[in-house]
This record gives C-alpha cells, structure tokens and sequence, in this order.
C-alpha cells in the first residue's frame, strides 16, 4: 500500500460542513435565484454581475467581491443569477436586461453555450462583456475572460495524486459537471487531472472519452464512471453512489467543485467504506473548502480567487467606461489567468502547494 493519509471522515466534520454550506446558501438567496437586484455603488457607470447562481458559496464570494469594487469604482452594480449551475434561459433573460438599461458592461459566469447568442447582441449593442471564471466556447464570444487556468487546477491536483498513490493501481471515479452540456471549466478540470495523472485524454473538449484502463505515470489505472453533479452536495453523492454500484474498490476521487466532494464523501461513509485509502480531491479553495482539507473531508484542492475575478472585471468596465484602456489576456492564454494554488495538508515531492493554514487565511470567504 502507498503511504496515504491516514484518516477516516468524521460524521462531526461532514455535518459541519453541510450546516456551513446551508447558512451561505441561505444567506445568499434571499429570494428567487433568477432575479436581479441592485447593489455596489450607485454611480455614472452601470455593470451587471451575472453568476451561474446564487447558492454556490464560490458565486456569493463573486457578487460580494463585485459589490467591493463597485462601490469604490463609482459603478452601479446589477447582481443576477441563474436559478441553478446549467440555467441558460435565466441567464440570458438577465443579459437582456442590462442591453434594455443601455448599461456599460456585463460580467458573466456563464452557464453553457446557449447564452452566446445573447452576449454577442449585447456587444454589438455596445457593452463590453468580461467572463469570469469560465471561458466561453468559443473564448471570443466575449471581450476577455479574468478566470483560473482551469486545466492546470485540475493539473495540480492530477501530479498530487498521482504522487501520493505511490505505485498502486488508481481505481478512479470522475465526478464532472454535466453529462448534457460541453462547458469549457468541466472539460479542461477533468483532462488536467487525467493529464496531471499521467493519463492520455483523446479530445481536448470532451469528458470520459479516454481509455477506461490503462498506465498512469505510477502504475495502472482503471476509470470507473464520469458522472454529472451539477456542481452540487447532492450531485455529488447521487454520482459516488452510482460509482459505487459498479465496484467498491474506488481509491480515487476526483470531484468538479468542493460541494461535489462533500457528497462524495457523504456516499463513501453512507456506504459503510473505509476511507482510509481513499484520495478525494477537488477544485475551489473556498474557506469552507479548506476547512474541509483540514478536517481530511478532502485530501488535496486547487485554490482559485473569484474575488480577484470580480473585482478586476468591475474595475475594467470602469476604467473603458472612462476612456481607459482595454485588460490584455496573460501571455501565452487566450484570458487573463488570476492564479491557482494546490492546498494540502499532505505535500507530495515535486509538487508545490501550501498547507491549509495559509490557504485559510487568503480563502474566500
């Protein structure tokens, strides 16, 4: 057996973070997820912050980090959402919108590519349109995206494990974003773990199209299942336990988002399996997210920074609005990259990351 982290989850740990996810999520909504409400400053120039919902502590960070900076921008912030992670139409309903107002920008995590068809009129109406988080398909769809280099999240996570296994056969559940809808963030997490694995991937925008068994760069591997979660706790548990019905012997974990690990982890205690051996991993860094990794909930997260996405994409629609200069994609990306970081309390050789209590105290909240 390799040297893995010795932990089990406790039901203590699991219920806290269900709770805390409840209250940000209660805190958040506030009323219909799809409805748009004004906030931030009240000034000349007029923005709406679209996310894909309004219940994903990752989203509410966003809006929050929105709110910031359009308060200290002289910007009247619009904040709209999805009802859910996939809800295109309430997205789009809200694009119109901020054309009708005339307003200056939008920012936009968006849902899928029905939404493109309404970005591109609100450009062509003169708004100048920033993605954050998740590049559109095609990435010129908007003027630039402020996102997380999503593939090398997931890369980070990918080399970690592989480390950690030490040479045992990875038996490994995907846990992925949808299975109806090809959005860039769930393919390029998924192939940048495989990748990071050692694992060959096939198309470069599709899921589950690799070869089910095989060698990773430690030894071999098999992949079980890719199953949707919708981004979401119960997602992610009703995915592990259709993982789960096809074999027991699952020592990997691979989750879209930290509300899909922790059903994850939910399905694997509910089942009666040991967890000892079992590496669950996963991508956002939220504090509720690093907590988990201090609780051994998750073993190993790429962090991301969706306040830093918010604030740059509302201080740029305001600097154009006044003349200013457009943001310029990072070098050698098609967006501008806002940084990732692996968090673990276990360091893997070869692999830099930081400890949980660094990451907790640059989280978002």
């Amino acid at each position: 057996m390799p040297h893995l982290m010795p932990r089990s989850i406790p039901r203590s740990a699991l219920a806290a973070a269900a709770v805390s996810l409840l209250a940000t999520a209660l805190t958040a909504c506030g009323g219909d997820g799809d409805a748009a409400s004004a906030d931030g400053g009240g000034g000349g120039t007029a923005v709406t912050l679209i996310t894909k919902d309004s219940i994903n502590p990752f989203f509410v960070s966003m809006q929050e980090g929105a709110k910031k900076a359009a308060a200290a921008n002289d910007v009247d912030l619009t904040v709209a959402a999805g009802k859910e992670d996939g809800d295109e139409e309430g997205q789009i309903q809200a694009i119109e919108n901020a054309v009708a107002q005339g307003q200056e920008g939008i920012l936009i995590t968006p849902n899928g590519p029905g939404v493109n068809p309404a970005i591109e009129k609100a450009r062509d109406a003169g708004l100048y349109v920033i993605a954050l988080d998740t590049p559109p398909d095609p990435a010129e769809t908007v003027d630039i995206t402020f996102a997380t280099d999503n593939f090398r999240a997931g890369e980070l996570i990918g080399e970690w494990t592989a480390a950690q296994l030490g040479g045992e056969k990875a038996t490994i559940a995907l846990l992925d974003l949808f299975n109806d809808k090809v959005v860039s963030v769930d393919y390029n997490r998924d192939q940048g773990f495989l990748t990071g694995m050692g694992i060959d991937t096939a198309d470069a925008e599709k899921n589950g199209d690799e070869e089910a068994t095989g060698s990773y760069s430690g030894g071999d591997y098999e992949i079980v299942c890719n199953e949707p979660t919708d981004g979401a706790e119960d997602g992610g548990r009703t995915a592990m336990e259709t993982c789960l019905s096809k074999t027991d012997g699952i020592n990997v974990v691979y989750t879209i988002n930290e509300p899909a690990a922790y059903g994850a982890a939910a399905a694997l205690e509910a089942a009666g399996l040991s967890t000892d051996d079992v590496l669950i991993v996963s991508v956002d860094g939220g504090c509720q997210g690093v907590g988990a990794v201090t609780d051994g909930v998750i073993d190993a997260t790429s962090q991301q920074y969706p306040l830093v996405m918010a604030e740059k994409g509302v201080e740029a629609i305001a600097a154009i609005a006044e003349g200013g200069e457009a943001p310029e994609t990072t070098e050698g990306l098609d967006f501008y990259d806002t940084g990732v970081e692996l968090v673990t309390d276990t360091p893997a050789d070869g692999v830099e990351s930081i400890d949980s209590a660094a990451a907790s105290e640059i989280c978002w909240g």
